[in-house]
Formats: structure tokens, C-alpha cells, sequence
């Protein structure tokens, strides 16, 4: 049978035993499943425009993709609230506070790349000297640029080598990467001629939701291009725990680690294309990412990860060719990867504190990075204390009705008339909306709460004067904006199921940052500064998060806004191996705090689950009615 999806109009054959979910991503056709298909998530709806399917359908007749299955050829149609526009990702972020970088001066490192490129004269052999081109060009570098130090070779270079120091008469260009000691040399490349001027690296994050990217020159570390683009891993789970668990099933591995290569390979594609760099001048390139991610991309397990005591395969990784995992670069480029510090504090939390300055400055900071997997950080340049706190994907949109990541035609803000209870929506590129992304989640339980819509339990007031509080099929619910103004031509609605489960995301991250502080004998008023890192920060509305008990009710003056931390530190390393060694630093002075025992943790949750929290005290700027 023939299964055609809309509106790519993409067609692949199945057998009738494959669900409709388990086609599309064999076909890289994108369905919203939180649950990574597990048939809890209730996301993955589709319409059927021909042919004849079997299994569950919703009250307003879409199709259950992770529970049907074709009977005849079909056309399947996508509906537009699960559609990717990743024109949405390079939209500007608002400027509300400073950034860190600014206030601090940017990366404080010298330009000093792991891997050296330069160009040398090798003498030329005669009868009187006819040692080995090897062993000649090692003499050469012994003798005069790395006099005092060893010089390992990779064994890959001996088949370009004749030609390359014959080519230009002896004028040869060598890659040298920094050993495991100061004193140790590694020859990864030779170039005919002097193509020291070619030396260019990739900074990579690799993040559960989006991959960012950057081209560096690390002549004079100017950044060349950026990219991003969302992760294809998305279409089997929202979540880092949706995905170990698809990883468990048969290749479930296997297609994990191919998604995340395809995605970086067509990004590197392009922004050398639009930079018009060739891949044969990238010398190196650095990934930072969280621990499930890093050893997705590797290929490693993460059954360990998923179960009690929670433990990775490692945390410290070697450098990797890059070509070994399936990267489209030349053999001599290697990729280094920022390190975990535990199962659910990785890579882009120990780039992201370097690359802002949190590792080196004397202020006690409170650094947190809020997602699916939100990840805090304590300390200064003297110790830090780290934890993680499982928020759910509610802030990117999951387990809300009408919730969506944030592309084109996402409610990303809303204002509610303290009066009348209308509406004011913004969306993402100014389209007609198709759902609700993070920020306007935020904007909108914060309205809600601020005009007295909801009470402190997020239950809705039943006797206002207003038509958009109404009884709907899973419980009360408000009416963000009706069917006609849609693109999805249904209502989009905030029910109290959402409300609940934003209060837990919520609830859980304002419990993490408590229990931290408790853990090392602080509070809230000692903090002098709070970083708010990655995307979703970059767009958060400060007021409105300390509204709903997000954030900590502490002077706005100490926030700061830093943006994708994690590629900020994944450029310092690949700038300077002076950064790549204070990641590595900062990583093992980190004491990490499993919350998951914590019966501190637990009290604190539960305390969190009111807006904005039990005890009004925390929150003395809040008005509570």
C-alpha cells in the first residue's frame, strides 16, 4: 500500500503493520509526539483526506497517528500546528536587561586553538641526507617550533605526504593538535604550501529541542556564519526521557544517532555554502550538548542514564574523529565534546558557565538553563554546586492542548484586559495562530492569574462576566482565541489541565533553585546574580515569571539575560584550549545534588504548587487577590 502525506506530498510504501506515526518518521515527515509515540500524549493527530484507516480517532475526527494504521492507499494530511519553520529560530530576541557578556567584557581566553596550523620549509633530501620524509619533517619541527617536545603522528597523514611536500618544493602547511601533556605534539595533517590562512572551526549546540551552529575563523576569531535548525530527533519524543526510551527499541538507537548526524551534516553543509568556505578548511570542531544528547550523537547506550543510581557511560570524552561517527568532514578534523558532569547535567551546562564568565567571577551566581530538563548551577570562581530537575516539556510546549514550540504562528504573548477579559495575542511572524509556545504559556497563566481569572490553585473563577471561561470537553477551560481566527480552524484554549501542568514545570524548577541553596546553607537574598541561559530565556518575560513563581522574587537589576550559553562556550573552545581546560576544570569542580531523593527537594515542590508559591513571603512584589 501507498501512504502519501500532505502537504509534502511525500510518498512511501508500507505492509499496513507500521502505524501511521512510526511512517511518517521513517519518511523525515514531522507529527507532533511528545511522548515519542507511546500513546499518551494525545499530539499526534492527523486527518485522513482519501483511502481507509484502522485504529483510534479524537472527538473532532482526526486519526491517532501512533495508533492507526492504513487498510487501503491513503492520504494523510499534517496539520499545520505540526509543521517546523525554522525561519522562527533566527528571529531577533527582545533586549530587556544587559546581557552577561557585556557586562563582563566577552571571552576573557587568547586565541590559542587546540589544533596549530603552520606552514614550514622542509630541506630537501640528497645523497648526503635521504632520511625518510617522516622522519625529516619531524626533525624539522623538533629542531625549531616544537623544540623540546614530542610529536606523535597519525598514521593518515602518510598517504598524502610525499605529494604534499613535493608539490611546493618543500613549502609544506602542518595541523598539529594539542597532546594529553604540554610537552606532546600530535600531526594530524600536512598541506602542500603555505594554507595556514585556511584554519577554521565549527562550534556546535546540540540542544533537545533546536542545533545552533557557528563558523569560526580562527585566524582572527571572527564568527563567518551561523545556522540552526530544529532537531530532528523531536519527531520521537519531546523529551530527553522520551527519547532513552525509544532507544531502547530495535535500531531505536541507531535512528536517534542517524537523525542528529543527517541534521548536522545538512547544517554544515549549509553554512559553508553560505560562507563559501570549503570543509577542507575546517581544522576542528566542538560540540556542547546535555549528557543524553552527547551520547546520542556518540551512538551510546543511555539505558544506564534512564534507571537508578542514573549513570552515563562517561562524562569525560576523548576527542573523536568526526568521520568515525558519520560527520561529513575531512578525516583530519576531529570533534570535541564539552563534558557531563552527571546523567542530567551535561555538556552545554559546563560550556554555557565558562562561556559567560560564571566560572571566574566572584559574585555568587545562580545560573540556570530552563527547558524540558531545566539545569541550575550555584557558585563562583571559588565552587560550584549543580542539580537537575525534571520540568517536563511543558515550557516547550508539551503536555498542553494547544501547546507547540516556538515557530511561525505561536501565540509567544498574551494580555488579558483586567475588565472585559479579552485578549491581546501576538504570534511568532505575525501568522495566524497555530497553538501556544513557552513564552506565551508564561504570558498567559501570568494574565490569567493577574486579573484574578484563575486563583492561586490555577482553578478558573467561575462567575466572571466573560463567554471565554467555559466548561469545555476535558474540564474549564479559556478561550485564547476562537476557531475563525485560527489556522487550525479549532478553538485554541488554556485548560486547567494545562494550568496544573505548567504549575508542576514551574514548581520543580523554583524547588531545584530553593533546595540548592538550602543544600550549601544559602537563600534567595544572597544571590547578587541570576543567569538565565538558552533560548527559551532569551524570550522569557522577567515580571511574568516571577508572577507565576518561576523565578525568585529578588531585585531585577541582578538578571541577566545570556542567551545560548551553551554555543557561547562550545566557540571559547573552539577558540582557545585555554577555554577547552576551564570547561574541563569547571566540570570536575562541580558538586553535583541528585534531587530525585531529596526529601528537602519534595517538600519544596510541593510548597511550589501555588501561584506564585505556598508561602506569599517569597513573593512580596506579587499582588495576590
Amino acid at each position: 500500500m501507498q501512504v502519501t502525506f500532505l502537504p509534502s506530498n511525500t510518498t512511501i510504501e508500507t505492509s499496513g503493520e507500521e502505524a501511521i506515526l512510526r511512517m511518517a518518521m521513517r519518511a523525515g515527515i514531522h507529527i507532533n509526539a511528545s511522548c515519542g509515540g507511546a500513546g499518551v500524549c494525545d499530539k499526534c493527530k492527523v486527518f485522513l483526506d482519501d483511502g481507509e484507516l484502522r485504529g483510534e480517532r479524537f472527538p473532532d475526527g482526526a486519526w491517532k497517528a501512533c495508533a492507526s494504521y492504513p487498510v487501503s492507499d491513503v492520504k494523510i494530511r499534517v496539520p499545520v500546528e505540526s509543521e517546523m519553520d525554522r525561519r522562527a529560530l533566527s528571529r531577533a530576541a527582545p533586549r530587556k536587561i544587559a546581557s552577561w557578556l557585556e557586562a563582563h567584557g566577552g571571552m576573557p581566553f587568547d586565541l590559542r586553538p587546540v589544533v596549530e596550523k603552520v606552514a614550514i620549509n622542509v630541506p630537501r633530501p640528497d645523497l648526503s641526507d635521504s632520511a625518510s620524509d617522516l622522519d625529516r619533517l619531524q626533525r624539522e619541527l623538533m629542531n625549531g617550533r616544537l623544540k623540546g617536545t614530542t610529536v606523535e603522528v597519525d598514521t593518515t597523514i602518510l598517504f598524502d605526504l610525499p605529494a604534499a611536500l613535493r608539490e611546493k618544493e618543500w613549502l609544506t602547511t602542518v595541523s598539529m593538535m594539542e597532546g594529553p601533556r604540554p610537552d606532546v605534539k600530535k600531526l594530524i595533517r600536512v598541506e602542500p604550501g603555505d594554507a595556514a590562512g585556511g584554519h577554521l572551526a565549527l562550534a556546535f549546540d546540540i540542544g533537545t529541542t533546536t542545533v545552533s551552529g557557528q563558523l569560526i575563523e580562527l585566524t582572527t576569531g571572527k564568527i563567518l556564519a551561523d545556522v540552526s535548525n530544529y532537531n530532528p530527533q523531536v519527531s520521537f519524543g519531546e523529551d530527553v526521557i522520551s527519547r532513552m526510551e525509544f532507544a531502547r527499541k530495535k535500531d531505536g538507537l541507531l535512528t536517534l544517532q542517524q537523525k542528529i548526524i543527517g541534521c548536522l551534516n545538512a547544517l554544515i553543509a549549509e553554512i559553508c555554502s553560505s560562507s563559501r568556505c570549503p570543509k577542507d578548511s575546517i581544522s576542528l570542531m566542538t560540540a556542547a550538548g546535555n549528557t543524553v544528547m552527547t551520547h546520542l550523537l556518540l551512538g551510546l547506550e543511555t539505558g544506564y542514564l534512564r534507571t537508578q543510581p542514573y549513570v552515563p557511560v562517561a562524562t569525560h570524552l576523548p576527542p573523536v574523529r568526526a568521520k568515525d561517527i558519520g560527520i561529513a568532514l575531512p578525516p583530519h578534523v576531529y570533534l570535541f565534546l564539552a563534558p557531563c558532569v552527571a546523567s542530567y547535567v551535561g555538556g552545554d551546562i559546563t560550556a554555557g558557565v565558562v562561556g559567560v564568565g560564571v566560572h571566574r567571577s566572584h559574585e555568587l551566581t545562580l545560573f540556570i538553563d530552563i527547558g524540558t530538563n531545566g539545569e541550575i548551577v550555584l557558585g563562583n570562581q571559588d565552587w560550584m554546586a549543580c542539580a537537575a530537575c525534571s520540568a517536563g516539556p511543558a515550557f516547550e510546549g508539551g503536555g498542553i492542548m494547544h501547546g507547540m514550540r516556538a515557530t511561525t504562528g505561536a501565540v509567544e504573548a498574551v494580555h488579558i484586559h483586567p475588565e472585559t477579559f479579552e485578549p491581546m495575542i501576538l504570534t511568532i511572524g505575525g501568522k495566524k495562530a497555530k497553538g501556544i509556545c513557552g513564552s506565551g504559556i508564561i504570558s498567559l497563566m501570568a494574565g490569567l492569574f493577574m486579573v484574578e481569572a484563575i486563583d492561586r490553585q490555577g482553578r478558573f473563577r467561575r462567575n466572571l462576566k466573560t463567554g471565554r471561561i467555559r466548561p469545555g470537553r476535558d474540564g474549564w477551560e479559556y478561550v485564547v482565541i476562537e476557531k475563525g481566527a485560527t489556522a487550525t480552524g479549532r478553538d485554541i484554549v488554556f485548560t486547567e489541565a494545562d494550568i496544573e501542568n505548567l504549575i508542576r514545570a514551574k514548581g520543580a524548577m523554583f524547588a531545584g533553585y530553593q533546595t540548592l541553596l538550602e543544600s550549601v546553607g544559602m537563600d534567595f537574598k544572597d544571590l547578587e546574580r541570576v543567569v538565565l541561559a538558552g533560548n527559551f530565556g532569551s524570550y522569557l518575560d522577567l515580571e511574568q515569571a516571577v508572577t507565576i513563581g518561576l523565578l525568585p522574587d529578588i531585585p531585577r537589576d541582578r538578571f541577566f539575560f545570556v542567551g545560548n550559553s551553551s554555543l557561547a562556550g562550545a566557540r571559547a573552545m573552539a577558540m582557545s584550549i585555554d577555554a577547552m581546560k576551564e570547561v574541563s576544570r569547571s566540570a570536575r569542580m562541580m558538586t553535583h545534588f541528585d534531587l530525585s531523593g531529596n526529601p528537602h527537594f519534595m517538600e519544596n515542590y510541593v510548597s511550589a504548587l501555588f501561584l506564585p508559591h505556598t508561602d506569599a513571603g517569597l513573593f512580596p512584589s506579587v499582588r495576590i487577590g
